[in-house]
């Protein structure tokens, strides 16, 4: 698996991916963070816990408010993986999906774990977090797929039957991979979500929703980037339910005032195409960051999923400063997520004076080890 070089970074670009990084990091973990709370909550239970609006605010999940659940632990394992591939390149050891299969097993550990065990020294910094130790609802379908050493593939996918949104809901950082082509892009998300999650539509999910951030990151429309997934999905075998998803996420825009029963209708039983078209749908109505994240979550649906989906889209197209930030000053492992959005960028954009023929930086080695 390839990449395209890329373009010249200048200091306004490295400034402006820095910023779309940042959002749509933060933005996934906001949103999944907003929408914990409600997770197990119908629409009408909501209701009656938070007011007849719904849940408009940060509420109380895990002891305190602002807290994420294993979506955004899984994200940033994403990033921490994505970041290990590009070290590793430089060894000629170049498979993408190995990386990530050993970022998410590093997650895995997480889930079994007390906390970081000093004795792995291959672990990295991101591993040594003890606040990512919290065990967080992971779904069955998480913990089997990442239970053993074997890695899932497209030949032979972990969980072939599993629909859920999860895999998708960890796929935002696949899109901030700019110097990529898209088609790269939606393979490495399609074979990275097969790992645990080996129905096609729930791997067809997130590469399609990778390839929309991935516009967006670019600086498209988010029509525009719904556009060009339908297109590269459209080659992709078992690809129909999520196109027909996205199609009426789009078709869905024109259809009256936004409300929570729209949303419920485009996630219909919480799959994971249905789940993109309602973030789809929720980050295109959305009158600013707030209002399209508080619409996705309240639906009886996966909330904390929506809302992460939604925000990593948002925080995408429009960077970090959009997002509330009442509520970043509240969103458990803040300082984490930015670390993790700024190493990232900085490897995308630098990579080459971090590790390179010039010579290697040993403080990013011990970061990102190459093992």
């Amino acid at each position: 698996m390839g990449a395209t070089s890329g373009a010249v970074w200048g200091r306004a670009e490295q400034q402006d991916f820095r910023s779309r990084v940042r959002g749509a990091l933060l933005g996934a973990a906001v949103g999944d963070a907003l929408g914990g709370p409600a997770d197990p909550l119908s629409l009408e239970e909501i209701r009656t816990a938070y007011g007849p609006e719904g849940l408009l605010d940060l509420a109380f999940g895990a002891g305190r408010r602002g807290t994420v659940t294993h979506h955004t632990q899984l994200t940033l394992f994403t990033v921490d993986g994505l970041i290990r591939a590009q070290v590793r390149r430089d060894t000629g050891a170049w498979h993408p999906p190995t990386d990530l299969h050993r970022a998410y097993l590093r997650w895995a550990a997480t889930q079994r774990d007390w906390g970081p065990d000093e004795r792995r020294k291959d672990d990295g910094w991101l591993a040594r977090e003890e606040w990512l130790y919290a065990r967080r609802e992971p779904t069955r379908a998480l913990l089997l797929g990442f239970g053993d050493e074997t890695m899932g593939t497209l030949e032979s996918p972990k969980n072939p039957g599993e629909l859920g949104p999860e895999a998708v809901a960890r796929s935002a950082p696949f899109g901030l991979l700019v110097g990529w082509e898209p088609q790269l892009v939606v393979q490495l998300a399609v074979e990275c979500a097969a790992q645990s999650h080996g129905h096609p539509i729930a791997y067809l999910s997130a590469g399609a929703y990778a390839v929309i951030v991935h516009g967006l990151a670019r600086g498209d429309s988010l029509d525009g980037a719904v556009q060009r997934a339908l297109a590269l999905l459209a080659a992709r075998p078992g690809h129909q339910p999520v196109s027909d998803a996205l199609q009426h996420a789009l078709g869905a825009v024109r259809q009256g005032i936004p409300g929570p029963t729209r949303v419920e209708e485009l996630a219909g039983d919480g799959t994971a195409d249905g789940l993109l078209a309602a973030s789809v749908y929720c980050a295109l109505v959305g009158e600013d960051v707030r209002h399209g994240l508080c619409l996705a979550v309240n639906q009886s649906g996966p909330s904390a999923a929506a809302g992460a989906l939604t925000g990593g889209l948002l925080g995408a197209l429009h960077g970090e400063t959009a997002l509330p930030p009442g509520w970043l000053t509240e969103l458990e492992g803040r300082p984490t997520v930015l670390e993790l959005a700024d190493d990232f960028a900085m490897e995308m954009t630098q990579g080459p004076a971090l590790h390179g023929p010039a010579g290697s930086s040993p403080g990013w080695l011990a970061r990102y080890p190459r093992a």
